[in-house]
């Protein structure tokens, strides 16, 4: 899968007022200053597409990039602790679950995770909430040129073992780096054997 073509097209705080062409998108969401926007970059190759900050909790709106004119690239608010007032995490919280559970389009959510990290609460019962509503979705460890790779390794396997004491089975995982454009390939390609997949049983 090679992207071509990246445009912004909307930003809004409503799934209904969300495009409805009825392309494929893939959604990208994850903890405040995870890297979500770097990594998208990173993957579209557009250095200010998705616009980036050290401030927890810039994206606030859902955000539709058309991909080679053909399906969309979707950046979710972050969850999680931002520094914003109780009742716009609410209206966040609120845009976020009506977009993931009732989003026809949606063909993956990608759930991003600090590769730093040791498994966190918060993203276990993310995943958690997910599953119990059928959302597909897929795992990207972010920032894995931080910490040395040995390190990486113990976090991912931490992750995984955690996350099958109550799963049958792990979904498909990746490690990334925006800086080491590490992982571009894979998440790409996934991306477009999903589209494919998608394509052939419509």
């Amino acid at each position: 899968m090679h992207i071509h073509s990246a445009t912004f097209v909307i930003s809004n705080s409503k799934r209904t007022a969300c495009p409805e062409d009825g392309l494929q998108e893939y959604a990208f969401i994850g903890r405040s200053n995870v890297g979500k926007s770097s990594l998208i970059n990173m993957l579209t190759s557009v250095k200010d597409l998705a616009k980036t900050s050290s401030k927890p909790g810039k994206t606030l709106l859902i955000n539709h990039f058309l991909i080679n004119e053909a399906w969309y690239i979707v950046d979710l608010p972050g969850y999680g602790y931002a520094k914003i007032s109780k009742a716009m995490r609410e209206t966040v919280h609120k845009m976020i679950t009506d977009y993931v559970t009732k989003r026809e389009q949606l063909a993956c959510l990608f759930v991003l995770l600090d590769s730093r990290h040791e498994p966190q609460e918060i993203d276990m019962d993310f995943l958690e909430f997910l599953g119990e509503n059928g959302v597909p979705f897929a795992i990207i460890f972010t920032k894995t040129d931080k910490i040395s790779q040995a390190e990486v390794g113990s976090n991912v396997r931490k992750f995984k073992e955690k996350m099958l004491e109550t799963w049958e089975e792990l979904p498909p995982i990746f490690q990334t780096s925006a800086e080491k454009m590490r992982g571009k390939e894979e998440v790409l390609d996934y991306i477009g054997t999903v589209i494919k997949v998608i394509n052939e049983n419509d």
